[in-house]
């Protein structure tokens, strides 16, 4: 993108002419090189650690969707941050989760938003929540290359269809492949123990306020058996992040809401160590 050199205080051609609604495809036209998925590594020799976010979960119920995310960020076996955000707001009635490389994962999520953000200031209207899990899906292809290289991004997707009057869940791989989820999902390297805790404990007809539940339980699963994921730290008053979204759009649950779901799950678990039953049949 050329920089306007006359002083004239107007703005570069590129931004006048009409193309698509897309940020994403008015930057790959203009400025190529600010796409995370296409910047050149420097050769690295040995081995090359970067912080890694961890464990996403979701779980819908009627009426909406929670997304959570533990805290913990590793590098390899360190603990590379403790109070880590996962889960970011995509726009009024979607969410997203983060799992991978951080650094290039916040960078994705920021694009996102501004992404969504751009289509909506173009075409006066937001994208369906399939059009957005679409985009996403798009921004994942475009880092295939970095994540080959061990800098890969895996999100969850989570939102509010207004035309469906539902809440959705989508999960993807390195290469953009994109899949609804029913009824729960996670993403990160505790999710096949959240995973397995969600699948007894969730049914149809939860309430926002169970469901809020059983992902901190489903996290407090993860933290113990992955050293990679961060349970509740009740010294530090680090709590899982839970956002709700329903018709009337985003929420994220204040420090004292998610502290509170928090500690008295650590409380039973005095007295229950592996948590609550499902039953036999």
């Amino acid at each position: 993108m050329e920089a306007n050199t006359r002083g004239t205080g107007r703005l570069p051609a590129a931004f006048l002419t009409p193309g698509s609604s897309s940020f994403m495809d008015f930057l790959g036209d203009h400025s190529p090189d600010l796409l995370p998925g296409k910047r050149v590594l420097p050769p690295v020799q040995g081995a090359f650690e970067a912080p890694h976010g961890t464990t996403i979960v979701a779980v819908t119920f009627p009426g909406g969707v929670v997304l959570a995310g533990d805290r913990r960020a590793t590098m390899g076996n360190m603990i590379a941050q403790r109070d880590m955000e996962k889960v970011f707001p995509a726009d009024e009635y979607s969410a997203v989760g983060i799992a991978g490389s951080a650094g290039l994962a916040v960078e994705m999520v920021k694009l996102f938003q501004l992404e969504l953000e751009h289509f909506e200031k173009v075409e006066g209207a937001q994208l369906s929540l399939e059009g957005k899990a679409n985009r996403l899906s798009t921004m994942i292809r475009g880092n295939l290359g970095m994540a080959m290289q061990g800098l890969a991004v895996v999100p969850l997707f989570a939102g509010f269809d207004v035309d469906r009057g539902t809440g959705r869940i989508f999960s993807y791989d390195v290469t953009g492949g994109r899949s609804e989820e029913q009824g729960y999902a996670g993403t990160g390297s505790g999710s096949i123990f959240a995973r397995g805790a969600m699948k007894k404990l969730y049914h149809e007809d939860l309430t926002e306020e169970q469901a809020i539940t059983l992902v901190v339980q489903a996290l407090y699963d993860a933290a113990d058996d992955d050293s990679a994921t961060g349970g509740p730290d009740i010294a530090r008053r680090i709590y899982p992040l839970v956002t709700v979204i329903t018709e009337d759009g985003f929420r994220r649950l204040a420090d004292e809401e998610s502290s509170a779901v928090a500690r008295s799950i650590v409380d039973r678990r005095l007295e229950q160590p592996d948590g609550p039953r499902a039953a036999l049949l």
